[in-house]
C-alpha cells in the first residue's frame, strides 16, 4: 500500500476519524489544564502576545528518517484555532535529511505557540517509528521476508503507530487479539500441549461460526514436529530459535505452514534470520522501543 495515496484515516488500519479527533482533543487537553477550575490554556503565549499578533511557523527536520503523521498536522492546527492555516512542503513516507522543511502555518501567534507540542508529539513519534521500519527493512532487503509490528504500540496509538510502520515500508501482523488466534505459551501449557490448546480453538470457532486463522508458537524443534502432525494450523512461529535451528525448522516444514521468527533478534542479527527461508520475522522494537524523530516547530513574527 502507498502511503501517499490515502488519507490517514483510510491507511490506520479501520481508525475512525473521531477517533484520532478524540486523540488529538485529549492530547491537547493534558498540555492546556482543560477540565481544571483555574482559566485553562498557554498562559506563556498568552501573557507575551495579543490576539492581533500574527507569525508563521516552520516545522523542519533536525535529522535524517522518514516522514510520518504530517496529516495530522492540520487536525490538531484546526482543533487549537480555526484561524491557523497548513500549508504542506513534504508527504509521508518522504525521505528527511536536517533542514528539510515538511511545511508551514501561519494564523496568530498566541494559537501557533499553543499547538506546537502537541503537533509535534505526534509528528515525531510517528516518524521515529517509520524511521526505524525503513532501517530495519533494509537490512532484509533481497531475501523475500516480510517484517511485520507486533502489539507492543502505545495505548490509544496503535492505528497511527502500525500506519507509521507501514509508511516505513514494514508490514502489520495482527491488529488486535481479535482478528488472529494466536496460541502463545501460556495458553498451550494450560491446555496441556499444542494438539489440545488446537481442539479447543477449533471447537471455539466452530460453535461461534467464525473463520481465523490460527497461529502457534513452537519453542523447540520437538515443537515444531508436533505442530506438523496438528491439523488446523495455519502459521508456525518459531520463538527465540536461533537462525540455525530456523534453518532446521523451515526444512522441516518444507512450505507446509507460514512461517514467523520471533523473539531475541536484533539489527545485528536479523539478516542472519531473514537469510534462514522463514517467510516473515516479527520485531516488537518496531514500536516499543523506538526513538522520536528530532524535528522543530519555530515561530517567527509576521
Amino acid at each position: 500500500m502507498d502511503a501517499n495515496h490515502f488519507s490517514p484515516f483510510e491507511l490506520v488500519c479501520g481508525s475512525r476519524t473521531e477517533d484520532v479527533d478524540a486523540l488529538i482533543r485529549a492530547a491537547l487537553a493534558e498540555d492546556l489544564g482543560t477540565g481544571r477550575t483555574d482559566f485553562p490554556g498557554d498562559h506563556s503565549a498568552l501573557a507575551c502576545f495579543g490576539p492581533a499578533e500574527r507569525g508563521r511557523s516552520v516545522l523542519r527536520a533536525k535529522e535524517t528518517g522518514i516522514l510520518a503523521g504530517v496529516d495530522l498536522v492540520p487536525l490538531v492546527l484546526q482543533a487549537v484555532d480555526a484561524a491557523l492555516v497548513w500549508k504542506p512542503n513534504g508527504t509521508d513516507g518522504s525521505p528527511l535529511e536536517p533542514g528539510t522543511v515538511v511545511g508551514w502555518a501561519e494564523g496568530p501567534l498566541v494559537s501557533l505557540l499553543t499547538a506546537e507540542r502537541t503537533l509535534l508529539n505526534f509528528v515525531q513519534r510517528l516518524s521515529g517509528v517509520a524511521s526505524a521500519a525503513r532501517r530495519w527493512t533494509q537490512h532484509v532487503e533481497g531475501t523475500g521476508v516480510t517484517l511485520l509490528d507486533t502489539r507492543k504500540t502505545t495505548p490509544g496509538w496503535r492505528d497511527l503507530e502500525k500506519y507509521a510502520v507501514r509508511t516505513g515500508g514494514a508490514q502489520n501482523h495482527r491488529q488486535g487479539l481479535y482478528d488472529l488466534i494466536m496460541l502463545k505459551d501460556n495458553h498451550i501449557d494450560f491446555c496441556g500441549g499444542i494438539p489440545q490448546a488446537v481442539e479447543r480453538v477449533q471447537a471455539y470457532l466452530k460453535k461461534r461460526g467464525q473463520s481465523l486463522r490460527i497461529e502457534v508458537e513452537a519453542r523447540t524443534l520437538a515443537d515444531v514436529e508436533l505442530a506438523l502432525n496438528t491439523p488446523g494450523i495455519d502459521i508456525l512461529m518459531l520463538d527465540n530459535f536461533t537462525p540455525e535451528q530456523c534453518r532446521v525448522a523451515v526444512k522441516l516444514i518444507d512450505g507446509r505452514l507460514q512461517t514467523e521468527a520471533s523473539g531475541g533478534i536484533t539489527e545485528q542479527t536479523l539478516r542472519a534470520y531473514a537469510e534462514t527461508g522463514v517467510d516473515t520475522i516479527s520485531i516488537g522494537a518496531l514500536t516499543h522501543s523506538v526513538k522520536s524523530l528530532d524535528l522543530n516547530f519555530k515561530a517567527v513574527c509576521a
